[in-house]
């Protein structure tokens, strides 16, 4: 048997935690920007993939106005990094609303390391950084849909294997329901199956 959720009944806060909880596990866009007075923000966005190959775009969701797309519709620019397991305590740490103007770096006790391509700087701790110039946003509802191109990505050698970042490597937090996070489980290599021998 189950249980029916009608989100016109439900309501917006109840219907979104029952989405967070079932849309798992959701890698963290771990966003770095610059706003206007220059200041450098930072913030972990769950709502977050890959958007398209060619040319290598990203896209995350600003649920509200948020700092980050407030600095991002300004500047044009940002920063994904990747939201690493040793780090879970900084990332949560830059999810607090802090008031405008406040660097989160300062606020939780990040370094920063400069990007090569734009001006927001990098998480230096964290091991992957793709630096982005904004392609397009879009609007739904009460959430902004940002796409970035990606015009350079910086990966630290010590998660490549023959040139190729390694998850077990990155070790990446992803989000759930509610308060929960996921860290890296067990790992399955499965290939994909040609139709030939899939009907063999």
């Amino acid at each position: 048997m189950r249980i029916d959720f009608d989100p016109e009944t439900v309501g917006r806060n109840p219907f979104y935690k029952l989405l967070t909880a079932v849309v798992v596990p959701r890698p963290i866009a771990w966003v770095s920007s610059i706003g206007a007075d220059g200041t450098s923000n930072l913030a972990p966005h769950s709502f977050f993939s890959v958007a398209c190959v060619s040319p290598p775009m990203v896209q995350f969701t600003s649920v509200g106005r948020k700092d980050t797309l407030v600095n991002v519709e300004a500047t044009g620019e940002f920063v994904v990094c990747l939201a690493p397991e040793e780090l879970a305590r900084e990332i949560n740490g830059t999810a607090t609303d802090f008031p405008r103007g406040v660097s989160e770096f300062e606020a939780v006790g990040l370094a920063t390391e400069p990007s090569l391509r734009v001006k927001p700087p990098r998480v230096a701790a964290s091991p992957v950084a793709l630096e982005c110039v904004l392609h397009s946003t879009v609007n739904l509802g009460d959430s902004t849909v940002v796409f970035g191109r990606v015009v350079h990505a910086a990966v630290a050698e010590e998660v490549l294997v023959d040139g190729h970042p390694e998850a077990r490597l990155m070790r990446p937090l992803s989000r759930l329901g509610k308060n929960e996070w996921a860290t890296v489980g067990e790992f399955k290599d499965i290939a994909r199956i040609p139709y030939d021998q899939l009907q063999s």
